[in-house]
């Protein structure tokens, strides 16, 4: 009822734009997608699919089919068009079977290919996608690819580069076109090779010269999702892709002995790293980790696999205790501790809650892993609270205070909204063999993929 309920304000009032805007009853296109529009159709298509909706489906279908422009111009963001259209696109068609999702996924695709051409290989972050020109790998002005102004130095980020794996596996596949596969697995071969500092993985890495820029260290945002296509990466290859999966349990060691601390008040949180000085800090986007960690652990070795379904169960507590705090049990964007502050946002700029997905991501998992009853306790909590706090006249929004019981909304129903946290909610009540973790791989947008369809080795 809530994912229909969002889905028909978007296609009332804002159809072909990239989001809603449900306050004004307008239509959001934002600078993330390059020109691309319809972004919260395709994050929606799979999720719709999944829970029946059956005509709202349709005409998501139609309007991928009738208006779906892929011939535009404008610097997108390679990271977000990658996990939003390519993944929702590539989600649609393994369920589906329906061709016009492959055709689109694969057209797009070979437009995101340009932002590999650097020295490296590593992509940069910024593609024009309606300039396919090749002749310079340094001019800026050749329409091509290059990094978000604001990243270090013109550097590439951990977490975008290395999370275009799974998707590219899939594009060739698909295609029979090894060369996304081949670029993609670049990414893979530069970090394997490059010194890490204590085996940490830094969030920027400069594309020409295949160096760390700067020693910052994050499991949120910026880092986040390049760990968990490492160990997706393996799971999807049906564990074959052996040098994924060492690089995975290699950070993941480095990660538990640098980065996890435990509270006076006895809660596990992963901290970041700046240079070897930790901030006791931690994201909404690190609260992904639980799940993750759990899903790592049921392939770890026995004596091994008991300490992370604990360590995933502690974490995911943690990140329960964000919502549990605040007055509206939805958790703020990041949370501390420090000065006597545990897991509550201590700066105005944190206090805010877009809809995201990672904790109840965490529940869905843990719940799938464990069958602990908690965690679909902890998943009705975030359903009554977004109910109450985020539900308005016509769909639903961020807020931009937890801590309030009257909390200003921010004016966004996020894309992300669609696709994950009402698929994961979903999914967290369903029956276990509803897109079995067995069979299916979800990307850090939560489109599932299917595992062991590729032939095209890492």
């Amino acid at each position: 009822q809530m994912m229909k309920f969002a889905w028909d304000n978007y296609k009332q009032y804002a159809l072909g734009k990239n989001e809603l805007r449900p306050l004004t009853k307008n239509g959001h296109i934002g600078n993330m997608f390059g020109g691309l529009r319809g972004a919260t159709v395709v994050d929606a298509l799979d999720t719709l699919y999944i829970m029946e909706l059956e005509d709202e489906f349709q005409e998501a279908k139609k309007w991928v089919e009738k208006s779906f422009d892929l011939n535009v111009n404008g610097e997108a963001s390679l990271f977000e068009v990658n996990i939003r259209y390519i993944g929702g696109l590539l989600a649609a068609y393994y369920l589906t079977g329906e061709e016009v999702f492959k055709s689109k996924a694969l057209e797009l695709g070979e437009k995101l290919l340009p932002a590999f051409n650097t020295p490296t290989g590593i992509p940069r972050g910024v593609i024009n996608l309606g300039r396919q020109d090749t002749r310079s790998l340094f001019s800026p002005c050749s329409g091509m690819s290059w990094s978000w102004g604001w990243a270090s130095a013109g550097s590439s980020i951990l977490a975008e580069f290395g999370t275009l794996h799974l998707e590219f596996l899939h594009l060739s596949e698909l295609s029979g076109n090894p060369v996304f596969a081949e670029k993609a697995s670049t990414s893979q071969l530069v970090l394997n090779r490059v010194e890490k500092p204590q085996g940490l993985y830094p969030n920027f890495l400069s594309p020409v010269t295949g160096n760390w820029v700067q020693h910052h260290v994050s499991i949120g945002g910026l880092g986040d999702s390049f760990y968990e296509y490492l160990l997706k990466s393996w799971l999807m290859s049906d564990k074959k892709d052996s040098e994924a999966k060492k690089m995975y349990d290699d950070a993941l060691e480095a990660i538990e002995k640098h980065l996890v601390k435990k509270s006076a008040g006895g809660l596990t949180y992963i901290a970041e790293w700046r240079g070897g000085i930790l901030d006791h800090k931690m994201g909404h986007l690190a609260c992904f980790s639980g799940g993750m960690i759990a899903l790592g652990a049921e392939h770890a070795g026995e004596e091994r696999k008991q300490h992370y379904v604990d360590l995933a169960a502690e974490i995911t507590n943690t990140c329960h205790e964000s919502y549990a705090r605040s007055d509206t049990k939805l958790g703020p964007e990041a949370f501390r501790f420090d000065a006597g502050t545990e897991a509550m946002a201590t700066r105005l700029s944190e206090r805010y809650y877009i809809l995201r997905p990672e904790v109840v991501e965490s529940y869905m998992y843990m719940w799938r892993l464990t069958h602990d009853p908690k965690y679909r306790q902890w998943g009705w909590e975030v359903v009554k609270a977004l109910e109450k706090h985020c539900r308005v006249e016509a769909g639903f929004s961020g807020i931009r205070d937890v801590y309030t019981t009257t909390p200003t909304h921010d004016n966004m129903q996020q894309s992300f909204f669609l696709a994950e946290t009402l698929k994961y909610l979903y999914l967290l009540f369903c029956e276990d063999d509803v897109l079995s973790l067995d069979d299916w791989v979800f990307n850090t947008e939560a489109h599932p993929l299917p595992v062991n369809h590729t032939n095209f080795k890492a």
